[in-house]
């Protein structure tokens, strides 16, 4: 028996306001359809993070719905978990996954912690912030205890995990029930595949570049979902890849050879399909950054949908002491924490340091959507 393991999809995500970037990522979630069609899985698990936003955009609603009916209309059901981006913090509010219900989608929620496909046990449970992760261990065991009788068991979370994103994590990787011989994991955006209690443990990270830091994963292990057989005793992981629709050159360049690295990179990007996106940061030389800026976006701005670059000057005597010196010590998420303590609310901590963390991306969207969300919330409460 086969099934695909897709998470982290995003869709309606504009990145960096940039419609074409929207567009994207929805062009991206209808090839893995088209792979998924291709594949003939027994079923589909999407592990969250379908939409970006709790709200999506029209167009989003309506791709994932096309997308969803086609798989009805293949006979292929699919599963799915709310992840962070799908999640109203407002009291007993709906995901945007309820919506394809009578489309085909199962969604997998408190009130139906679990399915059954053809004797295979599915359950699991939205993801739960690190200050709620008392409740989700012990809904965790709960979801245990019912799978014990099926043979082929399957746990779904959107969570990140200690193991691997040790400062940034919800849950830690000793309370993740063992007994599962797949937990399809959402949430973290590269892909990870590992031995776990009785069978295996992975993200299939996310389809498109959703940050720039993810370029470096992405050339190693590409973009795309899992195709998983669980027919023998430890299930078998084959890498789906998806084609990117664009091009995403992420370089660093000393300033000494500025003039040269603009000419190579230009008669690179000319032959390119579609405009890329570029983040370029130079190292090294004396000079302005607004000259450097004006240098570089008059080079690329005819070529590239979008150019952000990145100026890291010589230091100065004694800069570098400094600057090891401060690397420990600046925890932003520590310093907002300590701020706000007069508060005494762990959930304002966390939203500041949310805000700050989608504000310096550029994604002013995504911030004033978990500002209102975070406020109904309140009020709801």
């Amino acid at each position: 028996m086969q099934f695909v393991h897709l998470s982290d999809t995003h869709l309606g995500y504009r990145q960096y306001g940039l419609l074409e970037r929207e567009n994207d990522f929805l062009e991206v979630f209808d090839q893995a359809i088209d792979e998924v069609v291709r594949e003939r899985p027994d079923f589909v698990i999407h592990s969250g993070d379908l939409f970006e936003y709790s709200r999506p955009p029209t167009k989003a609603l309506l791709t994932a719905q096309k997308d969803i009916l086609r798989l009805k209309e293949e006979k292929i059901p699919i599963y799915a978990i709310a992840g962070n981006h799908d999640i109203i913090m407002r009291k007993n509010a709906l995901p945007p996954q309820i919506l394809y219900r009578d489309f085909g989608l199962k969604l997998i929620s408190p009130k139906k912690p679990f399915y059954l496909e053809n004797d295979v046990f599915i359950g699991g449970a939205p993801y739960a912030s690190k200050y709620n992760s008392k409740h989700l261990i012990e809904r965790l065991k709960s979801i245990e205890k019912s799978s014990i009788e099926y043979k082929k068991r399957i746990l779904v979370l959107h969570q990140g995990i200690d193991r691997y994103i040790p400062y940034e994590y919800e849950l830690k990787i000793g309370d993740v029930p063992k007994s599962f011989n797949y937990c399809a994991f959402g949430h973290i955006h590269e892909r990870v595949v590992d031995d776990f209690g009785d069978g295996k443990l992975a993200y299939p990270g996310s389809t498109e570049i959703w940050r720039s830091n993810e370029m470096e994963g992405y050339k190693k292990n590409g973009k795309g979902f899992y195709l998983v057989d669980i027919g023998g005793e430890i299930p078998e992981i084959e890498k789906i890849n998806l084609k990117l629709p664009r091009e995403f050159i992420k370089e660093t360049i000393q300033y000494h050879k500025l003039k040269d690295e603009i000419s190579k990179l230009n008669n690179c990007i000319k032959d390119l399909p579609k405009k890329p996106l570029l983040q370029l940061t130079v190292t090294g030389g004396n000079l302005s950054r607004s000259e450097l800026y004006e240098t570089i976006n008059s080079a690329f701005s005819g070529t590239c949908l979008s150019v952000r670059s990145n100026y890291q000057p010589d230091l100065l005597e004694g800069d570098q002491n400094l600057l090891e010196m401060g690397k420990d010590a600046l925890d932003i998420k520590n310093i907002l924490e300590m701020r706000l303590k007069d508060f005494n609310n762990e959930k304002v901590s966390e939203l500041a340091t949310e805000l700050l963390k989608e504000m310096s991306e550029g994604d002013f969207k995504r911030a004033e959507a978990i500002t209102k969300d975070f406020y109904e919330g309140l009020y709801d409460n």
